[in-house]
């Protein structure tokens, strides 16, 4: 019963050849790995214009924004060189954290390896929180009555949360089909999108309807290099997610790496043209950032219009940025797992992350990952902003780390790429330099509202920071306790093969059936010398218990353990500390008998006296602990 409902809600299992019918090609891999890469276009512009209002920049020098969009564009395209070249490199996948370990030492590779998984975590946790306030956004516009949602944003989120996490347990194929059509639906109406708003500003008149923003009476006078530092700081969000497709090479179809690589070329070239075209529509209808509306809804509804047939493109644009957001978060579910599985191979996880559930996917990393990401949506209150400052410290630290090990490779290699070596050196110091801003205009915060009492408590890069070096400590101490568990499991001292004395101890309660008869004869056949033993609450009943013994216990020996504060665990304790100090050489057996009811709802009106035992008993030295049950009909 329990397998048919889990094959109706899961799908039936699948053997494991058909994993190599699992693949994927471009067209299906496409809206996997890249949705969160082109999912950013939704949300990068925004956050710079975000910082730009927080630093009270003038209205008429939110321009800058273009310029800056222009710099990230290339630094889009010199990252995505970058990777292909590690496509190329890796094929077996585990991108940035491979590259470092293999050629900057594993301390760095496990600093990348902490960046990629707090920086997969983030993207679950800001996309999903984007998600709800893009279909806020669109919801106000039809009623205002819809702006109750905004205090459930948190609930909303983690709601979609659990959608997208049962999507991937029923498998990465099948998640893979869900998300195409609503990933291609987004890149074809923010292409309309662009075209359509340029089309309002060069021959159509302007905006369709009033979206400009009103002037700051805060704003200030100059833009200094500060500004424009932090408002590229931010903008650099766009980059998030490009790193994924090099971590999931394997799950392409043959030729893995070269589609892999097609499959990167084509999303740098649709985030470069999409999110420059963003930032410009945005700069030119002088759109300023809005809590109740987003920037893409304000580009939307100066493009379109809302009143139809213009509000029908107006909606879908709302529709299916709030489609890409969510999806966006797939593309955190196909690369964490496997990363955490190339981690617990090496030692550095559980190793239960490495094992890959009935329909072929890493189901133990994908529920991590929905805890974790569920956990930041609720301590953060479902604020994708409040999100966006920890996300691109791991973006970077891993984009850093994997070019700055491609460069080693590349010099290491006969004869040497010199062109490839130039490119992931000048990549490298860029992203560096880029990491290092980004962490020092964002380290801590002071513009976002109190949490948990403080101001520079709500927003800050010393947070995902802090959670990186807790993370690389927890690697150390897993990878301690597995070597530690090896050596000690290698090592085979010369007395392990001398053949066992045995003690058998039988637990007899306070009256004798077939279940306690199974037990002694079971006891019998493993030692002569066992007895049994029983914890008497009550002195009155112990003749009535001997007579049975003596009729039907034959001539093993009853021992009774009087326990005047009628407990199981300690009398029996004792006797067992006393039994090792007597035969030390020997192994105690304590035999539990059991009997297993005829149904499961039986079990609630025994006692649980067997459990509670197994559990104090499995952590003593030198006893071992065997269950006989007796099955009623």
């Amino acid at each position: 019963m329990s397998f048919s409902i889990r094959r109706l809600i899961f799908g039936s299992p699948l053997r494991s050849e058909r994993a190599i019918h699992e693949k994927l090609p471009i067209i299906l891999a496409l809206p996997i790995f890249a949705s969160d890469a082109l999912s950013s276009v939704a949300y990068a512009t925004e956050t710079i214009l975000k910082q730009f209002q927080k630093l009270h920049l003038r209205q008429d020098q939110f321009g800058i924004a273009l310029g800056i969009s222009i710099a990230i564009v290339t630094l889009i395209l010199m990252v995505v060189i970058s990777y292909r070249q590690v496509i190329y490199s890796y094929p077996r996948g585990g991108g940035s954290y491979i590259v470092a370990r293999e050629n900057l030492g594993i301390f760095i590779g496990l600093v990348a390896a902490s960046a990629l998984l707090v920086d997969y975590i983030l993207t679950v946790s800001v996309s999903i929180a984007d998600c709800v306030a893009q279909s806020n956004s669109a919801l106000i516009q039809i009623n205002s009555a819809f702006r109750e949602l905004e205090n459930h944003k948190a609930l909303l989120s983690v709601f979609l949360v659990l959608i997208i996490t049962y999507v991937n347990l029923r498998g990465v194929r099948e998640s893979g089909a869900t998300f195409a059509g609503p990933s291609y639906g987004f890149i074809t109406l923010i292409v309309l999108l662009i075209g359509a708003g340029c089309y309002r500003l060069w021959f159509g008149g302007g905006a369709l309807e009033s979206v400009a923003a009103q002037p700051d009476p805060k704003a200030v006078e100059g833009l200094d290099w500060l500004i424009i530092v932090r408002g590229f700081a931010s903008g650099c969000a766009a980059l998030t997610g490009i790193e994924a497709i090099s971590n999931g090479v394997p799950t392409f179809k043959a030729p893995e790496a070269r589609n892999a690589a097609v499959t990167l070329a084509i999303l740098g070239g649709f985030l470069a043209f999409m999110f420059t075209g963003i930032t410009y529509l945005a700069v030119q209808f002088k759109i300023g950032p809005n809590e109740s509306e987003t920037v893409i809804s304000q580009i939307a509804r100066a493009s379109f219009g809302t009143s139809m047939p213009g509000g029908i493109l107006y909606y879908g644009v709302q529709i299916f940025t709030s489609a890409i957001l969510f999806l966006a978060a797939n593309t955190a579910y196909s690369s964490y797992p496997r990363l955490c599985s190339i981690l617990a191979e090496d030692g550095y996880l559980p190793r239960q992350l490495t094992s890959i559930g009935d329909r072929l996917s890493y189901n133990n990393g994908i529920l991590v990952l929905a805890f974790c990401s569920i956990l930041f949506l609720l301590v953060f209150q479902g604020e994708a902003h409040a999100l966006i400052p920890l996300y691109t410290i791991g973006v970077f630290i891993a984009f850093t780390t994997a070019q700055l090990g491609m460069v080693r490779r590349s010099w290491h290699m006969k004869p040497r790429p010199w062109i490839g070596l130039m490119i992931n050196l000048i990549g490298g110091i860029i992203t560096l330099a880029v990491l290092f801003v980004v962490g020092s205009s964002k380290f801590i915060a002071f513009e976002q509202p109190p949490l948990f009492g403080t101001t520079w408590f709500y927003e800050g890069a010393w947070m995902a920071l802090t959670l990186m070096a807790i993370i690389v400590w927890v690697f150390y101490a897993i990878h301690r306790h597995y070597q530690n568990v090896d050596r000690q499991l290698s090592i085979i001292p010369p007395d392990v093969m001398k053949p066992f004395r045995h003690t058998v101890v039988v637990l007899v309660p306070s009256r004798i059936h077939r279940g306690i008869l199974m037990a002694l004869n079971y006891a019998r056949s493993i030692s002569p010398d066992a007895v049994a033993v029983h914890i008497a609450f009550d002195r009155s009943r112990e003749q009535y218990l001997r007579d049975q013994w003596e009729a039907h216990g034959g001539d093993t020996p009853l021992i009774i353990l009087d326990s005047p504060y009628r407990t199981l665990v300690g009398p029996l304790m004792q006797y067992l500390d006393a039994a090792e100090k007597v035969r030390s050489d020997d192994i105690i057996t304590v035999v539990l008998p059991e009997f297993v009811p005829a149904r499961w709802w039986h079990t609630l009106l025994h006692n649980a006296s067997g459990w509670l035992l197994r559990l104090r008993l499995h952590y003593r030295r030198d006893i071992v602990v065997v269950s006989v049950r007796y099955y009623l009909d």
